[in-house]
């Protein structure tokens, strides 16, 4: 397969994937549909437990994002190995997920050959917001329903910046 064919891949990571990972994999496949670029992107999320692996997202989640027209379709899966290998970013929700999402390669690095640039693909995903100060995507999980409106609030600037960077860098 020719490399400039292939589609930029990106990893939405949190604890547990039932809320913001789903959720931000949400947003930014509605953006990318939105622009027509479907086939130029592989989007997908994880946690860095695996205690929902096998969940549908969080249903208070997928009402606050189906009230604004996005579908969260994802299945909750942990982060693994292979991650490293077949994603061009990999997008933590908060400091301690990239903490978790490191230490974990940290430990994988040994066992088996991964890209010697896979630690420079993890960021967070507040490194991309324009309208919001936040540093971190708050977990919702134990909050209110206007916890999942702020972080589809975020998620939304995020997604939108993270979008116009991966398109102009790579010249998509």
């Amino acid at each position: 397969m020719d490399p400039s064919t292939k589609p930029f891949s990106v990893l939405f990571v949190c604890l547990g994937n039932i809320c913001r990972s789903p959720a931000a994999e949400g947003v930014f496949t509605d953006l990318v549909k939105k622009r027509g670029l479907d086939s130029k992107f592989k989007i997908d999320s994880a946690g860095t437990i695996n205690y929902h692996e096998g969940n549908e997202a969080d249903p208070r989640m997928r009402a606050a994002a189906k009230r604004r027209g996005i579908a969260i379709t994802s299945i909750s899966r942990p982060i693994r190995p292979s991650d490293f290998k077949d994603f061009d970013l990999i997008l933590a929700m908060d400091e301690q997920n990239k903490s978790d999402i490191l230490g974990a390669l940290e430990r994988w690095i040994h066992r088996e050959p991964l890209p010697a640039d896979a630690a420079e693909k993890v960021r967070l995903m507040c490194s991309y917001c324009k309208k919001h100060e936040e540093t971190e995507v708050p977990d919702p999980y134990y909050g209110g329903a206007q916890g999942f409106e702020k972080v589809l609030d975020m998620l939304e600037d995020a997604c939108d910046s993270l979008l116009e960077s991966i398109v102009t860098e790579n010249k998509i």
